[in-house]
């Protein structure tokens, strides 16, 4: 099951007014890419990951929304709760792309082509988004099905047509082809699936490896053995941000690792689990990128403690001006917070650091993001898709 140009669907759920229209969800300036697009965009030759401005060069009519991670979340969540409804069985790829096994659900809700109707209509019903669905015996079939069946579509492929579906498909079509594979493919002449197929097993090993050879010769007679596997829940979250222009200096970069460390708290706090890893990620101007990691002596979901972690490991790089692109902060190790034990520290305040999030978790609720945040962050304002910009240059560790 694939949902239909998520983000900018949900987009369009919540502005009504842009229905039927090119709208694009993604950063604007130099550096903002798109995320998503909806048809009527993508018409124009808009596509994920495209630069923003070629495709409002291709599509000037657009309409350019920053998005909501948080909010394409909740939905995705409730679509896959709606799917574990269905089958216990079911594998997220994504946020807006899952495996459902239904083997077992025939006798309650029909053949395949019925469940995928239903899955579809109870999708539309709940969420007012539409999702494409493609049946099939395999994962790797079911996946091709449901992109040839976008947007809003239902195709079925029976084990007696599975040829007839595939080998008329380009070899970019198979799982693991990508660029370069794909140029050394064409070059011995094999543009189709089942020109693929017909070639002996060897002399694909010999092309493109032992390994890459055999897969691409059982895909191409729609052999994939691999069974749905429920997914385990979240073992880390977290939070990035890429700056509109290199940033150097650390009072900025403190600053982000501190928005990002409350951003990665409150999802912690939300799902109830606890963070026994801090780790921090950084990318430099040259796309070069690191990460440090800290195990803390008591899990935590506590916004001041991820950013003092963070903020430790980020100075212990002993940067000197480098030009930096991108931030992450990343809570890992969770466990469950009812059942982990919270150690008391002696002479600690009766209310701590932790009353004080979970009383700005209450107030985000009822009056917004961003309603309660630390100080430091008063003058830090967000310019949509180029980045955090600072104007408060005022140093000192954040209360």
């Amino acid at each position: 099951v694939d949902m239909d140009a998520f983000f900018a669907s949900v987009e369009v759920r919540r502005h009504p007014e842009l229905a039927g229209t090119p709208v694009i969800v993604g950063g604007v300036g130099n550096r903002g890419v798109v995320t998503s697009a909806t048809y009527e965009a993508r018409r124009y030759g808009v596509h994920s990951a495209m630069p923003t401005s070629r495709a409002l060069r291709l599509c000037p009519t657009a309409t350019v929304l920053p998005g909501d991670l948080d909010l394409y979340t909740e939905v995705s969540r409730s679509v896959m709760a709606l799917f574990r409804s269905l089958t216990p069985l079911v594998e997220p790829l994504s946020l807006d792309e899952a495996f459902l096994d239904v083997s077992g659900s025939g006798r309650r809700l029909g053949d395949p082509v019925a469940i995928g109707e239903y899955i579809r209509a109870r999708v539309y019903d709940e969420q007012g988004i539409t999702c494409s669905v493609g049946v099939a015996g395999s994962k790797f079939v079911a996946k091709l099905a449901s992109t040839r069946a976008k947007p809003d579509g239902l195709l079925v492929v029976p084990p007696a047509e599975v040829m007839d579906f595939l080998h008329p498909l380009p070899v970019g079509a198979l799982w693991g082809v990508g660029p370069k594979t794909e140029e050394v493919l064409l070059r011995l002449g094999l543009r189709t699936v089942g020109d693929l197929a017909h070639v002996p097993a060897r002399t694909l090993q010999r092309a493109v490896g032992q390994a890459a050879g055999s897969h691409l010769h059982e895909l191409a007679w729609g052999r994939d053995p691999r069974r749905v596997v429920p997914d385990e829940p979240d073992r880390s979250t977290g939070a990035e941000e890429t700056f509109g222009t290199d940033v150097d200096d650390p009072q900025v970069i403190h600053r982000e690792l501190l928005h990002l460390a409350e951003r990665t708290a409150g999802r912690l706090r939300s799902t109830g689990h606890l963070a026994r890893t801090v780790t921090v990620k950084i990318r430099f101007a040259d796309f070069t990128t690191i990460t440090r990691s800290r195990t803390l002596k008591v899990p935590t979901d506590v916004g001041q403690e991820l950013y003092d972690t963070a903020r430790t490991l980020f100075d212990a790089l002993g940067l000197d001006r480098a030009r930096i692109r991108l931030v992450e902060v990343r809570a890992e190790g969770l466990v469950e917070a009812e059942a982990t034990a919270r150690q008391l520290e002696l002479g600690a305040r009766e209310h701590g650091r932790r009353d004080a999030e979970l009383a700005a978790d209450r107030a985000a609720r009822r009056f917004g993001a961003g309603a309660v945040r630390p100080a430091t962050l008063l003058g830090r304002r967000q310019v949509p898709g180029a980045g955090p910009v600072a104007r408060d240059p005022s140093p000192g560790t954040p209360r």
